[in-house]
């Protein structure tokens, strides 16, 4: 159903490719690893098939994030992840990938809503991506894997940040990649956009109930748009 966009006072992004171009990195990594074997591969092509693996891959990592919640296994995975970060980092790499206009389109929108993050990933690793491109004080709240009880999919990430910025749930507009992003948002009263940038599947996005699709995250900016009173208002065409 369309957007209620009269409701929306704060709007809460996943990062990994919501706002940090995971996929892309991960498939040109394991592009270059696929590389000494290209002649083997369809059409010659690395990147190809590393696309394809990195997106068949979604639905088992989300699986994986929820059963090490509900085992109460999600802290030493935390602990696992952010060590491999520390250490992946400790020599040169790679710069982490953020979608291009992402940083423009926050500074439209932190002036008009209050702006959240809600990730299943750890606060080391987080922490880094929005330092690294100058995020962090666009946003009044930032929920990790660890902050609640429980993470994506349930709900509470989402009531949690929404009680920190002192907005109703109902009033708040969850914006993510993957189908636990979308079922988070439902299951606690929000709205939800689903963005095809990431992870996840168009198809898949709409059966769990998504409002909007968008191609790209900085969509966002044109959906919302700008009235001439400055109230938000329809400026594009989703999908």
């Amino acid at each position: 159903m369309p957007l209620d966009l009269s409701r929306i006072q704060a709007i809460c992004f996943d990062i990994d490719g919501t706002l940090r171009d995971t996929d892309d990195q991960y498939a040109l990594r394991l592009a270059h690893w696929l590389w000494p074997v290209r002649a083997v591969l369809p059409y010659k092509n690395p990147l190809l098939l590393a696309r394809w693996a990195v997106m068949a891959l979604e639905s088992p990592g989300n699986l994986g994030f929820e059963l090490a919640d509900r085992l109460g296994l999600d802290g030493h995975l935390d602990r696992l992840s952010s060590g491999l970060h520390i250490r992946r980092h400790a020599r040169p790499s790679p710069a982490s990938l953020i979608i291009e206009g992402v940083s423009e389109m926050l500074e439209w929108l932190a002036p008009r809503y209050s702006l959240a993050v809600i990730t299943a990933r750890g606060e080391h690793i987080t922490r880094c991506f929005l330092d690294e491109f100058a995020l962090r004080p666009y946003f009044m709240v930032v929920a990790t894997g660890l902050t609640c009880r429980h993470t994506k999919p349930f709900p509470d990430p989402l009531l949690y940040v929404a009680g920190r910025m002192g907005v109703a749930p109902g009033n708040c507009l969850m914006v993510g990649d993957t189908s636990v992003d979308v079922v988070m948002g439902r299951a606690a009263g929000a709205q939800t956009v689903g963005v095809l940038c990431g992870f996840g599947e168009e198809s898949e996005l709409l059966r769990k109930g998504a409002d909007v699709i968008l191609k790209r995250t900085p969509d966002l900016v044109d959906l919302l748009g700008e009235t001439n009173d400055g109230q938000s208002g329809v400026a594009g065409d989703p999908i």
